[in-house]
């Protein structure tokens, strides 16, 4: 039997687009999708707006690990809600379909004392897709994430950019880290099904055939 593909995706910071990211990727590959840490707004969580956003009937939504109250970062937010996040209780959740992996914040968000996002990561031994989005001081934080998974032996399967486009800053990512650009998201008003539907059947055919690859 094939064996699914998962993949994490990683944002260069906070605010940079992973949920919509996220979205299309899961409808690109009819996917199941995870966040395991959600800080703060319960009530219209990352996986309810990435429910909202698809339209196949495939995916399946998982619960989270954590689920903390603050818009803080999860060691913060836990430690006012009186928890401590610990690695070995969040595990992969069990599925035949490929599994899309959305991070809270960026890579070097602690979890706790000790425990940084990006530990999580190289703990699964999953490709990353990194979101990338374009403005002052982008090309730093962008290069800074590629260094810190290349360090830690992260495969980084490429860069989605997304907001307006920036040629000079995407190319000199790009051909300064050798990464391939996997798509490009725009800025859009309003994110609707239709969009995400939209960006999903340009991205299908690149991430269908990587997912023969990596089944194979």
């Amino acid at each position: 039997m094939k064996k699914p593909l998962h993949l994490v995706v990683a944002g260069i910071g906070t605010e940079i687009g992973k949920t919509v990211a996220s979205a299309v990727l899961t409808e690109a590959l009819q996917a199941d999708y995870w966040k395991p840490i959600q800080s703060g707004d319960l009530t219209d969580s990352d996986r309810r707006t990435i429910q909202s956003l698809i339209s196949n009937p495939v995916s399946q939504f998982h619960p989270e690990a954590y689920s903390l109250r603050q818009p803080l970062s999860p060691h913060a937010a836990a430690a006012i809600d009186g928890v401590t996040i610990s690695m070995d209780s969040i595990r992969l959740p069990e599925t035949d379909n490929h599994l899309i992996i959305e991070l809270a914040g960026g890579l070097m968000v602690p979890l706790n004392d000790q425990d940084l996002n990006i530990d999580l990561v190289r703990r699964w031994e999953l490709p990353v897709v990194l979101v990338s989005k374009n403005y002052l001081g982008s090309i730093n934080h962008t290069l800074l994430s590629v260094e810190a998974l290349q360090s830690r032996g992260i495969p980084i399967l490429g860069l989605i950019f997304n907001g307006e486009p920036t040629p000079a800053t995407e190319e000199f990512i790009l051909n300064y880290t050798g990464l391939p650009c996997l798509g490009r998201i725009g800025w859009e008003g309003d994110v609707t099904k239709e969009v995400v539907s939209r960006y999903a059947k340009a991205f299908r055919d690149y991430y269908t055939e990587f997912s023969r690859e990596y089944q194979s």
